[in-house]
């Protein structure tokens, strides 16, 4: 029988989310049922709420950053029992078939994940997110939180942590390289973290020098500011990697610049507006222009595991439910350092 809970939903595109209702499927032979805790704030769920990239189904719960505990397991159930620990992030399903599920990279499924909501799932119903005080999961789409870490800054970790883990593991960031995060907000102050405990030489390239502190205090060796045109004079030729968090449209040629030859200028943030170039910025030092989307459960296991045991987690402002539409305009005017999460007991 399925479980009528509170959550928040924005009831069109662009209106102020409220407080409401949903109903979460019964727990079936392999689903967990998720008490959760708390719920991060990403800025993907204003581009949703608002439809700023199109098709959103509504009413809509966001949220993919989610951490609680288990209360329920189905008859099937293995990995997870009463009282773990757990985190859902960007998605909840998918085929389960194809060459990408097969090998562990689940968020680029062939037929298309089913996201943790704005989706439609197997049977044509909506997916609801983490606004809300429980979730209804496969258990294989669920990964465990390490006892060291707090899940009110694990939350984050599910989408946050994971976007910045897989690409800076994919293009090898470690010791010897010289990597750059392009933006220091929620994305960006992961990115610093993670790549610093996996021994990179860290630059932090932000619009000003007004967070220079906290690039150095979370990792950096250097912070420089991008709205000065001397940083791309002093910088130029000096990076093997730069992950962009920014969802805005940039001089790609000018950031092209930055890299070595055979460096690699890697998107995470996915702006409303196209970008443009100048191919021969590419061409001319064998450079990769390239994208990359979360991670796959078992790299986000992995990824949870690696925070765990270099005391990682999100730096975060705990709100309550009834903070979150003034949550995503600070978002939108960058201010908040570095996460908002919402406390669900609150909902």
């Amino acid at each position: 029988m399925s479980t009528t809970v509170a959550a928040y939903a924005a009831p069109s595109a662009k209106a102020p989310l409220e407080r409401t209702t949903i109903e979460r499927r019964a727990v079936g032979a392999q689903d967990i049922l998720i008490d959760i805790k708390f719920a991060g704030i990403c800025h993907s769920d204003i581009h949703q709420a608002r439809d700023g990239w199109g098709e959103g189904i509504y009413p809509m719960v966001p949220g993919h950053e989610i951490a609680g505990v288990v209360t329920e397991v189905g008859s099937g159930v293995t990995k997870y029992q009463v009282g773990d620990r757990v985190g859902v992030g960007c998605f909840v399903d998918s085929c389960r078939e194809c060459e990408y599920c097969l090998r562990g990279d689940e968020q680029y499924c062939t037929k298309g994940m089913t996201g943790t909501y704005n989706s439609l799932d197997k049977n044509g119903e909506p997916t609801y997110g983490g606004y809300s005080t429980h979730l209804v999961v496969d258990e294989n789409y669920a990964v465990r939180i390490p006892e060291g870490i707090a899940l009110d800054v694990a939350a984050p970790l599910l989408c946050a942590g994971i976007t910045l883990f897989s690409p800076l593991k994919h293009w090898n960031a470690g010791p010897g390289k010289k990597v750059a995060i392009l933006g220091l907000g929620g994305l960006g102050h992961m990115g610093v973290k993670i790549a610093a405990a996996l021994g990179a030489e860290v630059t932090v390239l932000s619009q000003s020098l007004r967070k220079k502190d906290d690039s150095l205090r979370f990792g950096a060796a250097h912070h420089y500011a991008t709205s000065d045109p001397a940083t791309f004079d002093a910088l130029a030729g000096s990076f093997d990697l730069i992950v962009s968090t920014l969802a805005v449209p940039l001089d790609m040629d000018a950031y092209l610049g930055l890299l070595k030859t055979d460096g690699a200028f890697v998107n995470v943030g996915a702006p409303e507006e196209p970008n443009s170039l100048n191919m021969f910025s590419l061409i001319g030092g064998r450079k990769t222009l390239a994208g990359s989307m979360i991670g796959g459960i078992a790299e986000t296991q992995e990824m949870l595991d690696f925070c765990g045991e270099h005391g990682l987690g999100s730096d975060i402002e705990l709100i309550s439910a009834d903070q979150i539409n003034e949550a995503y305009e600070r978002v939108l005017a960058s201010d908040v350092r570095y996460r908002f999460v919402i406390d669900t007991a609150t909902i």
